[in-house]
């Protein structure tokens, strides 16, 4: 099952979007034309102000490396996204950026001024691998509204609730004893201890909570005494001392004292982010509404969805129950819109070639989806990917394998450059 069609009116006004049998149908008929492949959205040939779109709610999971993103009508999942972020590849290439420049100074050649000192961060910086999980994200939020009739947005604000972690009763009784009673928790654990039994590092298998120093010895119930573990090392440790109980594996009982006392990277960078990423939605003009991470296990777990980044956003916040009308997301990966750079360097940040000023090659440009059916030559087949231009008219085209030397002659446009790519 698809994604449904995204619909607007001849005058891009968004409309409540349709199966994609019903797309197919008004695009054969004539009555709609393809507006944008990415995601499917098509424009009727009619004006359809007098028609009343059923209300349509954006949800969304916020990741480290993978934001879900899902609509929802009716209780009903009619479009999915995962977005991937490319903010380990920002932080590389800064770092590899400054150690060029402290190369190049440190060489005592002839260079401009070292301006490091004299630069300062505005209010509520974020560092630069960070700022791009918002703007990205926000990117495509602007993009649903555009093209769907949405009135409310739902954000995962906190992957945990860490005050409730770290004290049960701070809202009270009854929420410690209701049904999400322990999600908070577990989920937290299962972060940290990456779903392994801390001291086996088996996957796969249900995994109880342990207290690395017993209850029975005086450990505490604090979320820097607790662990993960399978139920052979849970019954095997009993009220023993874990170094007791770790005497002749060393090594493991070193990484175990060493995780429990560090923090989540991860979860620490996406707390960060969450909180302008909220603010930002708030600027939609939209109502934004929240929820944590162990409720939206709990919601997931309840209606048996596995677990994926985009049924994880069709469960943020309070819901009933919910029918999936699709179970294809559409993958969206962001690549950047390439660099200014106009000489590449080595890795030494010696010059090592230069790049051609001219960006567009036959009407192509490097990042361009292309559909290339070569009829002739030794490369006969269908290709369809991103293309690298070439000024000789000989193209590379990065598909399931990397095809070089395509002539542009059989490449035809399937989406225009926009910084990502796609896949389902």
């Amino acid at each position: 099952m698809s994604n449904y069609a995204l619909v607007l009116d001849t005058n891009k006004q968004p409309l409540s979007p349709c199966h994609p049998s019903v797309a197919r149908k008004l695009l054969a008929s004539g009555k709609a034309a393809l507006l944008r492949r990415f995601p499917f959205t098509i424009i009727l040939n009619k004006s359809c102000s007098d028609v009343v779109n059923q209300a349509i709610e954006l949800k969304i999971d916020p990741g480290s490396k993978t934001t879900g993103i899902a609509l929802v009508q009716c209780e009903k999942i009619i479009f999915s996204a995962e977005l991937s972020h490319r903010g380990n590849a920002i932080k590389a290439s800064l770092e590899s950026r400054r150690s060029l420049r402290r190369g190049r100074r440190n060489r005592h050649t002839r260079y401009r001024q070292a301006r490091f000192l004299n630069r300062t961060r505005t209010k509520n910086w974020l560092a630069p691998s960070l700022q791009h999980r918002v703007e990205t994200t926000l990117t495509w939020v602007n993009k649903l509204i555009k093209f769907a009739p949405i009135t409310r947005i739902y954000q995962e604000l906190v992957r945990f609730d860490l005050q409730q972690i770290d004290n049960p009763e701070i809202s009270g009784i009854e929420y410690q004893q209701g049904t999400l009673s322990g999600y908070e928790v577990r989920e937290y654990l299962l972060e940290k201890w990456q779903r392994k039994c801390a001291y086996c590092g088996i996957e796969n298998v249900p995994l109880q909570v342990e207290h690395i120093h017993p209850k029975a010895r005086g450990g505490t119930n604090r979320i820097s005494n607790l662990c993960l573990a399978c139920q052979k090392c849970n019954i095997n440790k009993g009220t023993q001392d874990i170094e007791k109980f770790l005497a002749k594996k060393l090594d493991i009982l070193k990484c175990i004292l060493a995780q429990a006392k560090r923090p989540l990277k991860d979860a620490a960078a996406v707390n960060s982010t969450r909180w302008a990423l909220f603010s930002r939605l708030q600027e939609t003009g939209l109502p934004v509404s929240t929820g944590s991470g162990g409720q939206t296990k709990f919601n997931r777990t309840r209606l048996k969805f596995p677990k994926t980044h985009w049924l994880d956003a069709a469960c943020v916040g309070q819901i009933g129950e919910l029918a999936v009308l699709t179970n294809k997301p559409l993958l969206i990966i962001a690549t950047g819109h390439g660099t200014r750079q106009m000489c590449r360097t080595d890795k030494f940040g010696f010059p090592s070639r230069y790049v051609p000023r001219i960006k567009f090659v036959q009407g192509f440009q490097t990042g361009d989806i292309v559909k290339a059916i070569v009829t002739t030559g030794k490369k006969i087949g269908k290709y369809i990917g991103r293309v690298a231009v070439r000024a000789t008219g000989s193209f590379n085209i990065s598909a399931s394998k990397l095809v070089q030397g395509i002539s542009y002659q059989f490449c035809k446009i399937v989406h225009r450059k926009d910084g990502y790519n796609y896949a389902f």
